[in-house]
């Protein structure tokens, strides 16, 4: 949850990325460090071992300032995929702002996708975050692989959810930023009572528009 330190007159946001192992949670990291403003973002840290492609977290830390001298501080993190890392799954997702679920699109990965997806929700509310209040963007990976499950299909599937489908393929970096950025603006828009539209003088499209170079 958003962590405000007047002293320092600094907003500190926390963005995770949540999914099966191998879905592409780091490659959107990696993805998003090459994409954004160069100016803005700090050392990736990347974690790996043996067993999964990052036990703990990617981190990210973005930062941008509004008129009035406020920095605003983005750390972006992924969990790890594997079931037998949950502990750390409700950790890094704790406190957490917003979240990018990255589904793989492989169509005998439905099923891993489910449960992922399941024990995301699950997680949530075990460390206290409202599903129906906390920004959430669905993505849908790996796109450029054969025997993926369509996207009309797709479609269908969520299309009594709250959430919007993205689609992407990390690896060449298509769909990462139209996923980031639509979550940003869901972002600011849950940061109402910090009114950073008015006594901070930071528009939406502004907020979107310094973090990603992209006009809105």
């Amino acid at each position: 949850m958003a962590s405000w330190d007047e002293d320092k007159n600094t907003l500190l946001l926390k963005l995770v990325f949540y999914g099966p192992a191998l879905s592409g949670k780091t490659t959107n990291l990696i993805a998003l460090h090459d994409l954004l403003q160069p100016e803005l973002k700090g050392d990736m840290q990347v974690l790996e071992t043996q067993n999964d492609r990052t036990l703990f977290f990617d981190l990210l830390p973005l930062g941008v300032k509004t008129q009035l001298g406020t920095l605003i501080k983005l750390k972006i993190y992924t969990v790890p995929g594997q079931v037998v890392h949950n502990s750390t799954r409700k950790a890094v997702l704790s406190r957490a702002d917003a979240v990018v679920f990255v589904a793989d699109s492989q169509v005998n990965q439905s099923e891993n996708n489910a449960e992922s997806f399941d024990n995301l929700i699950q997680n949530m509310q075990l460390v206290g975050l409202n599903v129906e209040k906390t920004p959430i963007v669905i993505q849908f990976n790996k796109r450029d692989l054969p025997n993926i499950v369509s996207q009309e299909v797709l479609f269908e599937r969520w299309q009594q959810t709250p959430w919007k489908l993205f689609f992407a393929s990390a690896l060449s970096q298509k769909g990462v930023l139209e996923t980031f950025t639509h979550l940003l603006g869901l972002l600011y828009d849950s940061l109402s009572e910090y009114r950073l539209n008015t006594e901070h003088q930071l528009s939406r499209n502004a907020f979107i528009e310094q973090i990603t170079g992209e006009k809105i």
